[in-house]
């Protein structure tokens, strides 16, 4: 990291600080936005102090970013169509990632300060899909082109159907809490307990329990969460220091020759079955010359001298030091037309399951070392989402605790709500789906007030309900309209 502003100019270097800022500045936000969530309840409840709290699921927060990988975090970046992440090199690609960061902190700033717990992850797919949507209209290509849609569609189903099955099974579970501990102190509000029994705090197992879940959704929140983070700060690396970071510097022999082989595999695998993917998609024909065309675009008619080009380029490279700066830059191009074409070919017509696994597992070793973060940008992420949480809680944490109900939470509820979170999100980051801990939440919240017969409180749900609608179009509509502008002004 100390020498990430060595051999850049000054307005270069003034343009990756900025940029840095930024996206650690969305980090911070979604810190005490969303994680307020995740401390809702275990606060609400007593059964921690707040100070307390805040502490422990910021380290919580920590420790999951820097256990989650990076699967999540180039989900998101692939929602972008594959055009515009090999243009993120030039200006075009910079502001792009300024407009949607901006567009994601101002409506995340605007529903924190009025208590809204609206989803972080949510305004973040909004604003991604805002920029490429202009880019669209700006280009006069077809929003097919404009956006990653079958990846829009997919994500945005996660989003859609995690809080559903975290209302049910979080309703379902305090059920059965309801039948085996029915006469337990469980099922007490902190208000109840202190009337009945004159004490503040929940019974020792129950506390013990919501402790330790909640400490699980923050650890969950970070996995998933503060990759989103890593995926956007390593646009920002790729577009302002292209030369360090449009691959990985540190890959071992291993991972070059698994890519290069990838790309091989690939060929053969076209080239044995043309005349069945012919009907349905055209790969091109090798040339011969192992060079790419004059001019290089990313059409599946270039798969095959592309990956002629680029099992060239690889031979005999033990290190990405071996190759300047131009070809490093070359190769990720390369890498990312490739891999656009293998996922097109697993979806077509008449490709078995098992060839779909194939070029799945071909995809992976491909993309080894593209689709990387280096220690310390995870840790960066990781400090800007723990710190985060240590501030602004109070606002979401009174509407979790108090306004989606009609009655307080007992115990058991946020319980209930809480492992239903920690295992849903924990899921979600597993497979590589970005989720919303603040929906999921809040949806498993309603779900045990419904399933309690405590009844739900239409204002703050209708208020919940808006924030979740209109988050899209907003976001959608700021961050596309700043790309515009700052496009049209810098021209």
């Amino acid at each position: 990291m100390l020498d990430l502003f060595s051999g850049l100019g000054a307005g270069v270097a003034v343009s990756l600080a900025l940029a840095l800022f930024f996206v650690l500045a969305f980090e911070f936000i979604n810190g005490f936005h969303d994680t307020a969530n995740a401390v809702a309840t275990v606060i609400y409840t007593k059964a921690m102090p707040p100070h307390l709290a805040v502490i422990a699921s910021g380290i919580f927060n920590f420790i999951g970013v820097m256990a989650g990988g990076v699967g999540v975090a180039y989900a998101i970046v692939h929602l972008l169509p594959v055009d515009l992440l090999l243009d993120v090199t030039s200006s075009h690609g910079l502001i792009m990632v300024f407009a949607l960061l901006t567009s994601a902190i101002i409506w995340n700033l605007g529903t924190w300060f009025f208590g809204l717990p609206a989803s972080s992850s949510h305004t973040l797919i909004g604003s991604i899909l805002g920029v490429g949507i202009a880019n669209a209209f700006m280009t006069g290509t077809s929003i097919s082109k404009g956006v990653n849609i079958q990846k829009a569609i997919d994500i945005m189903l996660a989003l859609l159907v995690s809080p559903l099955i975290g209302f049910a099974i979080a309703a379902i579970l305090l059920l059965v809490l309801k039948k085996y501990r029915n006469a337990s102190r469980m099922h007490m509000t902190p208000d109840e307990r202190k009337e009945t029994d004159g004490k503040k705090h929940p019974p020792f197992w129950t506390r013990l329990m919501l402790i330790a879940s909640a400490m699980g959704v923050s650890f969950a929140h970070g996995s998933n969460d503060g990759q989103k983070g890593i995926g956007l700060l390593m646009l920002v690396l790729i577009g302002l220091a292209p030369a360090k970071f449009v691959v990985d510097m540190n890959s071992t022999t291993y991972k070059i020759e698994r890519t290069r082989d990838a790309a091989q595999h690939m060929s053969d695998f076209y080239i044995s079955n043309e005349a069945r993917l012919a009907q349905h998609i055209k790969l091109g024909h090798s040339n011969g010359s192992m060079t790419l065309p004059p001019i290089f675009k990313c059409e599946t008619e270039q798969t095959l001298p592309t990956i002629e080009a680029l099992t060239a380029k690889l031979d005999n490279v033990k290190s990405y030091t071996d190759l300047s700066p131009d070809d490093r830059r070359q190769v990720r191009r390369m890498l990312l037309c490739i891999d656009d074409t293998a996922k097109k070919v697993s979806k077509l017509p008449g490709i078995t399951p098992q060839e779909s696994a194939d070029l799945g597992k071909l995809r992976k070793d491909l993309n080894a070392t593209t689709e990387y973060a280096p220690d310390w940008v995870v840790v960066a992420v990781a400090l800007a989402l723990g710190l985060g949480t240590m501030v602004g809680w109070k606002r979401i944490v009174k509407t979790v605790g108090e306004k989606i109900g009609n009655k307080g939470m007992t115990y058991a509820q946020g319980l209930s709500a809480q492992i239903t979170a920690s295992v849903a999100i924990s899921i979600a980051s597993f497979t590589g789906m970005p989720v919303s801990t603040t929906h999921v939440l809040s949806s498993a919240v309603a779900g045990t007030m419904v399933a309690n017969k405590s009844g739900l409180q239409g204002g703050t749900v209708r208020s919940i309900l808006i924030a979740w609608i209109l988050t899209l179009p907003i976001t959608i509509l700021l961050s596309g309209g700043l790309f515009w502008l700052a496009t049209h002004l810098i021209k």
